[in-house]
């Protein structure tokens, strides 16, 4: 691998822009569960917090935070490893992995409003949508990972 130093303010603007996209996607899902299950749309608050399927909602609920977890450290990993290794590469998969899980509470979200027309489900899509939004890619991450500090000695 070549040893070229990358403009830290261009690796900067193409993270904002993958992570734009992928908080896009986020209110694309929920903007999906309307168009395929429009009844959705009409809330019928003598349901059931839970709905019908209480357990397997409960649970795909508990599958969400720990993704949602597991989304932030994971991200916090590859960061401070890109940060220690000085490979931006390595900021820019966190900032990947962290979104991308955050996703996945989204999709579950969808697929408990079309499984079960689950009118909760916006709760799934409200919890990813604010993950990947705290996933912002920081400045600071990026150039510190892209320059390595001379340190006195």
């Amino acid at each position: 691998m070549s040893d070229q130093r990358i403009d830290p303010e261009q690796a900067y603007k193409t993270f904002m822009t993958i992570w734009m996209a992928l908080l896009v996607s986020q209110f694309l899902l929920a903007g999906v569960a309307f168009l395929v299950k429009p009844e959705l749309l009409r809330f019928d608050f003598t349901q059931p917090l839970l709905g019908e399927n209480a357990v397997v909602i409960g649970v795909l609920a508990l599958v969400s935070i720990s993704i949602l977890a597991a989304s932030f450290v994971l991200r916090g990993n590859f960061t401070s490893q890109g940060i220690d290794q000085q490979k931006v590469e390595l900021v820019q998969t966190g900032l990947i992995v962290g979104c991308s899980l955050c996703e996945a509470v989204s999709l579950i979200g969808l697929f408990v409003a079309v499984a079960f027309t689950y009118q909760y489900f916006f709760v799934f899509s409200f919890l990813g949508i604010a993950g990947t939004a705290l996933h912002l890619p920081k400045r600071d991450d990026v150039h510190s990972a892209t320059f390595r500090k001379i340190e006195n000695s």
